[in-house]
């Protein structure tokens, strides 16, 4: 088992570490599996399970979220579940309203326009009590999973959300956010400081309630450049990252790596070329060690369950067979 990995007695102990010892750098005798986006709409049974609610009524009720996390789990041989709910949900916590619109996704209905705005957002101590039906989940999910494979918890980073906030929800150019760093410096790491403090807080609460492996999604790194991003970015993830390991080292904590890197569209081909480009990309890293299996970017609602799973299959077998052959 992966070293650093304390028990946790309110839980069954793991069998399937493969993708803690590869996140820490040690041996596998394959490339573990996890797919961005594996529990959601392209399943049939999260159609099912969701029965028409409002995709935030699912993340916050716990019963739900757990079931919706354990059901690609249970249809396919992935080496992770990761914890049904969404990055938003901690701009929700410090007091902000967002909607998942079904054809726009996430709407803000009163973004963030000067610093005055800031004024409006709560602390993070208050918007770790909003999160709690976060680690109800969690807790929930680890039980039920009993040991099968790790969970997954996580968070959007700071200039992602704050993106999100201030833009109102998605954008091409994202020139409102980005805009903040010219004319507001001092405001923007007021807000990215208010991001990181919950963001960090939110994380331990995720790992208290049972989280194994923590994931930092920066959806919107690449809008901004090298030179922005060394200022209004990194620091920030640096500061979470470390008061992470100093707090939880046994936790792998994934902020700036390499997983996958298959296209999801390569997943509307067939078996037969699925196959093709994940012994490419495999064989493309030199070596199966230290890796993780992923896709580039998120499953697609239209994605075909049975294919998502010849890629997982694929990158197994062929990952055990370049293994054998080292």
């Amino acid at each position: 088992m992966a070293q650093q990995q304390k028990k946790d007695e309110r839980f069954a102990p793991l069998k399937n570490d493969l993708i803690i010892r590869a996140a820490f750098g040690q041996k596998t005798e394959r490339v573990p599996v996890w797919v961005m986006r594996q529990a959601g709409r392209y399943l049939p049974e999260y159609h099912e399970a969701k029965a028409g609610a409002d995709f935030f009524t699912v993340c916050r009720n716990k019963e739900l979220a757990s079931t919706i996390t354990l059901q690609p789990v249970e249809r396919f041989p992935l080496d992770a579940a990761i914890i049904f709910t969404d990055i938003l949900v901690v701009p929700q916590a410090l007091g902000m309203e967002v909607l998942m619109l079904e054809k726009a996704g996430p709407h803000f209905p009163h973004p963030l326009t000067s610093p005055d705005d800031l004024a409006k957002l709560d602390e993070p101590s208050a918007a770790l009590e909003r999160l709690n039906y976060v680690f109800e989940a969690i807790t929930l999910t680890r039980e039920r999973l009993a040991g099968r494979v790790p969970l997954i918890g996580f968070s959007g980073a700071p200039w992602t959300l704050m993106a999100y906030m201030i833009e109102g929800g998605g954008s091409k150019m994202f020139a409102k956010a980005k805009a903040w760093f010219y004319k507001y410096p001092e405001a923007s790491h007021a807000l990215l400081q208010r991001l990181t403090d919950t963001i960090i807080i939110y994380l331990e609460g995720q790992v208290a309630a049972g989280a194994q492996l923590l994931q930092i999604f920066d959806s919107w790194a690449n809008e901004i450049g090298p030179d922005v991003f060394a200022t209004f970015s990194k620091p920030y993830l640096l500061q979470i990252a470390r008061a992470l390991k100093a707090k939880h080292p046994e936790i792998p904590l994934i902020v700036c790596s390499l997983q996958g890197n298959l296209d999801p569209c390569a997943l509307y081909s067939s078996k037969e070329v699925i196959r093709e480009e994940v012994r490419k990309m495999l064989q493309s890293f030199g070596s199966t060690q230290g890796l993780i299996g992923n896709l580039g970017h998120g499953l697609h609602p239209s994605h075909d369950p049975q294919l998502v799973g010849e890629f997982i299959e694929a990158v197994h077998e062929i990952s055990e067979e370049m293994n054998r052959s080292a």
